[in-house]
């Protein structure tokens, strides 16, 4: 059944298409370029099909080259991790969970040390860069846990919980709010789309005329440090409730007018379909589940 299957070759395949490259795939496979490009021109030739695009210094895949890559990477994964479970288990495994810094500060770290109590053997790597990450393409991130009003049809996902916006402030900062305009505590969105004005929404919503009043809102670039200005005592904060609540919990900040509140996104955890089969993604993602519970945000 599989006797004719060109298995170099589309091996050669998943790796020129995973990293868009027939120079990288090369040294991944640790063969020459040139035996590269000739495994997948004879993919080609077999399938009568071309797979990728040829442009001056890069290539590109074809909607062909898309959707067998799309299958293929899928199955190789499932092979590998089928693999891995006959072998001897190692001491320590690694899971590499792609987040924002300001997620993984004031959320994830935090309660980290519970999955670790249950999960001893399994080491939790972060990556908090900036950019995107796609899973398809990026083979060593093994979940992300992203932020956004978007559906992900082609991830396998677990919605964790949505997130709104409200005021909050250290307990003598809501206190004399009642009496005198406060100083403002925003963040500076990257993504516009996610949260525009909100500083706006909430006084509407709140009748509150702080921004007349008020000479400018204290901008940060992270929310870590817009909350931390705010346990500071710098004035009052908008933040997620879901960002806040390790703060909100442990005395440090108190919300203003807590019944005023402004929709945000939402935060959902997602990996490569397949990929959640994987013991230490599994476990992970039941560890999220029971914790986006226990935070009492978790979506019903």
């Amino acid at each position: 059944m599989f006797a004719s299957l060109p298995l170099t070759a589309l091996r050669a395949f998943e790796s020129a298409s995973r990293l868009l490259s027939f120079k990288a795939a090369a040294e991944e496979l640790a063969v020459t370029p040139t035996a590269v490009s000739h495994q997948i021109r004879s993919l080609e030739t077999w399938l009568g099909v071309p797979l990728f695009e040829r442009l001056p210094r890069q290539v590109r895949l074809t909607d062909c080259g898309e959707r067998l890559f799309h299958s293929l990477h899928g199955a190789f994964l499932e092979v590998a991790q089928s693999v891995d479970t006959l072998r001897p288990q190692r001491s320590n495994v690694n899971l590499t969970v792609s987040t924002t810094a300001a997620f993984a500060a004031l959320w994830l770290v935090p309660r980290l040390g519970r999955f670790y109590a249950r999960h001893p053997n399994i080491n939790v790597r972060l990556d908090t860069h900036c950019e995107v990450i796609d899973l398809h393409q990026d083979a060593s991130v093994d979940l992300v846990l992203r932020y956004s009003l978007d559906d992900y049809p082609n991830l396998y996902g677990l919605c964790l919980f949505d997130e709104c916006f409200g005021v909050y402030g250290s307990p003598e900062q809501v206190t004399l709010a009642a009496t005198r305009t406060p100083a403002l505590i925003s963040v500076h969105w990257h993504n516009s789309k996610l949260y525009a004005h909100g500083w706006q929404a909430w006084c509407a919503q709140s009748g509150e005329n702080w921004l007349d009043n008020s000479p400018a809102v204290r901008e940060y670039d992270e929310e870590h440090y817009a909350l931390q200005a705010a346990i500071a005592g710098q004035g009052l904060v908008l933040a997620s409730n879901i960002l806040v609540s390790e703060s909100v919990a442990s005395g440090l900040l108190v919300p203003y007018r807590g019944d005023v509140q402004v929709d945000g996104a939402g935060y959902s955890a997602l990996c490569v379909p397949g990929r959640e089969r994987h013991p230490p993604v599994r476990v992970f993602f039941q560890w999220l589940r029971e914790e986006a519970l226990l935070s009492g945000h978790a979506l019903r």
